[in-house]
């Protein structure tokens, strides 16, 4: 594949809207390619710059300049005449300060943050598994056989739990991609309902307040515990989900 078709799935890479496999060959390919390393960073930039845009805005300096031009021509007619400038100026700072404030909340309000765009990765994992019926990599209801299938395939061992004593069975594991990282991917069956624990190490190991959303019909969970990130997502109504949860953390 040339860079230039590459370059057409960099800002999807970017954005976490592609599949593991890939997300690897874009990996591979920016390990090589100066140029479209410089691609995916202009686009991080940029969308760093929006998501960090502050509200508050000096008057552009064009403003300023013609402003001064226009104090310099008044000063060759009336005290009226300039007085009636100044006016001018009075009304049109704050219309163009408004204009400018305006444009603004509508840039920002319309870039999603980071938490928003992995809760979108998370779901769409989510679905992209049932779709494709890919719940598991490495099926089993044992978590002896679950937890060392992922030996030598990740670079961290994920805690695999029975909770089928809680109403959750153990059904197996897989590999996915999320937050620019291979993670790994638990699944558990409540009734008719499939539930998809992803979990990866923290860089910092630090614990993150707990976030409880819903997308696309989808309930979700995410949480840190002893410096991994767990999120747990499924079609569970939020109660059951929350114990789901609770079941994991004793």
């Amino acid at each position: 594949m040339a860079c230039e078709e590459r370059n057409d799935l960099i800002e999807a890479y970017a954005d976490g809207e592609l599949d593991l496999s890939s997300s690897l060959e874009i990996e591979r390919h920016l390990a090589d390619c100066e140029a479209c390393a410089a691609v995916l960073k202009n686009h991080q930039t940029l969308r760093s710059a929006l998501g960090g845009a502050s509200l508050t805005y000096d008057a552009p300096p064009k403003l300023s300049s013609r402003v001064r031009s226009a104090v310099r021509k008044q000063e060759k007619v009336s005290s009226v005449g300039l007085l009636s400038a100044w006016r001018w100026v009075a009304v049109a700072a704050p219309v163009v300060s408004m204009a400018i404030l305006g444009w603004a909340l509508v840039t920002v309000s319309r870039t999603p943050s980071p938490g928003d765009l992995l809760n979108q990765e998370i779901v769409s994992a989510h679905v992209r598994s049932l779709m494709v019926a890919h719940l598991t990599d490495f099926p089993s209801s044992d978590q002896h056989t679950v937890k060392p299938a992922f030996n030598g395939r990740i670079d961290f061992s994920p805690e695999v739990k029975d909770l089928a004593s809680e109403g959750f069975s153990l059904i197996g594991g897989r590999l996915d991609y999320l937050d620019r990282r291979p993670v790994a991917a638990l699944i558990y069956q409540r009734r008719k309902h499939f539930i998809n624990l992803f979990i990866w190490p923290s860089e910092d190991g630090a614990g993150e307040r707990d976030v409880e959303t819903s997308l696309r019909g989808y309930n979700l969970i995410r949480w840190t515990h002893s410096g991994m990130h767990y999120s747990a997502v499924s079609d569970l109504n939020p109660t059951e989900l929350r114990g789901f949860q609770q079941a994991l953390q004793k």
